[in-house]
């Protein structure tokens, strides 16, 4: 039976279980989430895929998961990729918690206020503050990188793929692969694994869509 991910090609958290999905080798299919135009808003949204009004949700025959991390971990768990080995399983946990708090939550606000509201809408002082975060979190990951080529043990694990979650999008946030060798390393590295696409080629999705 083919995996549905609901989810849009704008969405970093979407990416995470997309990846996962596609480094895992599962059957699987998008389904596009029409966020821009409030579908995740509407009460039928809420009531037949996610009360919590967000995107990813995976269904899997009678399964229906929601949040990126949770995702990864069932596919984890489903495959036995991805996940790390023995006790790496738990500093592949401890990097999602990480992540989810410290970079991919913070990048996706500084991302959505600085490309996708009116720029006489756009808060500067924090995206400012924001950015001051996002730099912080980057130096924590770019430290860890230094002399490694994956987060946790010696292969691709969720650990990389929560991670790099919203760091090859195109739309400026105050990110520069150049200012941080060790994660533009590890970013290149991880695009040349078999089956990695770029976001907007992964999912249906593009601000392109809505030029």
């Amino acid at each position: 039976m083919t995996i549905k991910l609901y989810c849009f090609g704008e969405s970093g958290h979407s990416y995470k279980a997309a990846l996962a999905l596609q480094f895992s080798g599962l059957d699987w299919e998008p389904v596009k989430v029409d966020f821009f135009n409030g579908e995740t808003r509407s009460p039928e949204y809420r009531a037949n895929v996610n009360e919590m009004g967000e995107a990813p949700v995976l269904i899997d025959g009678d399964v229906k998961l929601t949040q990126s991390g949770v995702i990864q971990q069932y596919i984890a768990d489903k495959t036995g990729k991805l996940g790390g080995t023995d006790m790496e399983k738990y500093e592949v946990l401890r990097w999602v918690l990480w992540d989810n708090h410290k970079l991919s939550s913070v990048a996706g606000m500084t991302r959505f206020l600085m490309n996708f509201l009116p720029e006489d809408k756009q808060p500067k002082e924090a995206i400012a503050m924001f950015q001051g975060r996002l730099k912080a979190a980057y130096d924590v990951l770019d430290k860890h990188m230094m002399g490694r080529e994956w987060i946790v043990g010696d292969s691709l694990t969720n650990a990389d793929l929560t991670c790099c979650g919203y760091l090859y999008y195109p739309e400026p946030f105050g990110f520069d692969r150049a200012d941080w060798p060790n994660i533009d390393a590890w970013l290149t590295r991880l695009s040349e694994q078999p089956g990695w696409k770029h976001p907007y080629d992964l999912m249906p999705g593009n601000p392109s869509d809505r030029a």
